[in-house]
């Protein structure tokens, strides 16, 4: 029967230590007191060999608490009990032991603990000589505390005494009683995270950091792109290596055309001016004149300019008679000053355009425009020595008045032809 018994205490003992720590409010903090007193019964198992029946056993506990966790104790331990085989007489047993105790979350309500402990055992027989051995115990146990000083406690031992190779178990449960000197349970000390960023002041390197920041393991403000400004205050993350950043952590953009510095090719453009992608203002016709200056925006590709944009060129004072590309006599020395101009830029070809009036289709105009231009480049060739490579014939028809076609004296105007310089010498 106190077998059976025994399993059950160690089973429920057992099964209370896993559960009732997982339980939840089971955390107080409780006044320090210095002494304990705790009363128990429960029973003694003796192993099989010694004829002794397992019986119930009455113990009393006088501890001191060393520490929140330590304390030492001294039990006495009474039982009483008969011989299995010989009914005619009993036995009487008295162990008295020193433990020491270690308590594990001991300002917990559910205080687990370990146990050990030496003593001895008096065993006095009805029918033989009184015995005293030395003792030995170790075990464990629970304490649950329901006010600050009371608490339920269930216990249990291995004990055996020296050179005696028998095993016997105490179990026992009972009640606790702290009592003594009453000094309030030492708080816990919190440290001070003053800039509530998770690092606490003693290792926070950054220690007024804004609320809400996220920092690094030194408490500071992470800076993914390490431009000198955090994260909490960039406004351009991702910034490349070594590119000079404003306060913002935007890269610096000093004439402000929303082209950064590290990708302006211009940057020193007056402010309020268009730019393209390269931070330099547009230029239409990419005669290397910014729209915004030039004077003559549309200029043919590859003819040199002057600095407000227009084709280095010369107009000849030539007319054409109308639906007609012959060079009359009388324009020769408008010529010579047409090849003069050309032997200025030896480097260079020359565009000889020509231009017509409005009077005729698009398609006619086109096609007169350019027999002008032939004909005057073909004289040039003849009687001035220009190498033909240099020259190119070209006309533009009606497309670039330069007089209103409305009027005689306009339609007069526009029916000429221009020498221009190209930028380069095209071969």
């Amino acid at each position: 029967m106190q077998s059976a018994i025994f399993r059950i205490f160690v089973t429920a003992l057992c099964i209370s230590t896993f559960c009732l720590s997982a339980w939840p409010g089971l955390a107080a903090t409780r006044a320090k007191k210095d002494f304990s007193i705790s009363p128990m019964v429960g029973g003694y198992v003796f192993e099989g060999d010694q004829d002794l029946e397992d019986d119930l056993t009455y113990s009393l506990g006088l501890g001191y608490n060393l520490t929140d966790s330590w304390s030492t104790e001294f039990v006495l331990n009474y039982f009483n009990t008969d011989y299995e085989h010989d009914k005619s007489g009993d036995v009487d047993g008295l162990l008295y032991r020193l433990d020491t105790l270690y308590h594990f979350m001991p300002e917990s309500s559910l205080v687990p603990y370990l146990a050990g402990g030496i003593g001895g055992i008096t065993v006095d027989p009805d029918h033989g000589a009184r015995e005293t051995d030395l003792l030995f115990n170790y075990g464990f146990g629970l304490k649950y505390f329901f006010t600050d000083s009371l608490a339920l406690r269930g216990d249990l031992r291995h004990v055996f005494a020296f050179g005696d190779p028998e095993n016997n178990f105490i179990y026992s449960a009972g009640l606790t009683y702290l009592f003594g000197s009453q000094q309030p349970a030492t708080p816990r000390v919190v440290p001070k995270d003053t800039d509530q960023d998770g690092i606490i002041d003693a290792n926070d390197a950054c220690p007024d950091t804004p609320a809400g920041a996220p920092v690094d393991k030194l408490g500071c403000p992470l800076d993914s792109d390490k431009d000198g400004v955090p994260d909490y205050r960039d406004k351009c993350p991702g910034t490349p290596d070594s590119v000079a950043v404003d306060q913002q952590g935007c890269a610096l953009d000093k004439d402000g055309d929303g082209v950064a510095d590290i990708h302006d090719r211009c940057p020193d453009t007056p402010a309020d001016t268009p730019v393209d992608t390269e931070g330099c203002m547009g230029d239409a016709d990419k005669d290397g004149v910014a729209d915004q200056m030039d004077k003559c925006p549309g200029t043919p590709a590859g003819l040199m300019v002057d600095q407000q944009g227009c084709p280095i060129s010369l107009t000849l004072a030539i007319e054409f008679d109308v639906d007609k590309a012959d060079i009359k006599p009388r324009y020769h020395s408008e010529l010579k000053r047409g090849a003069d101009f050309i032997r200025k830029y030896p480097e260079s070809r020359i565009l000889i355009a020509g231009h017509t009036d409005s009077t005729a289709s698009d398609a006619y105009n086109l096609a007169l425009s350019q027999r002008r231009a032939d004909s005057v480049r073909n004289y040039v060739i003849s009687n001035f020595g220009i190498k033909a490579e240099r020259l190119e014939a070209k006309g533009y028809g009606e497309a670039f008045p330069i007089a209103d076609n409305a009027t005689v004296q306009g339609r007069q105007r526009n029916r000429r032809v221009e020498l221009s310089v190209y930028a380069l010498n095209k071969k």
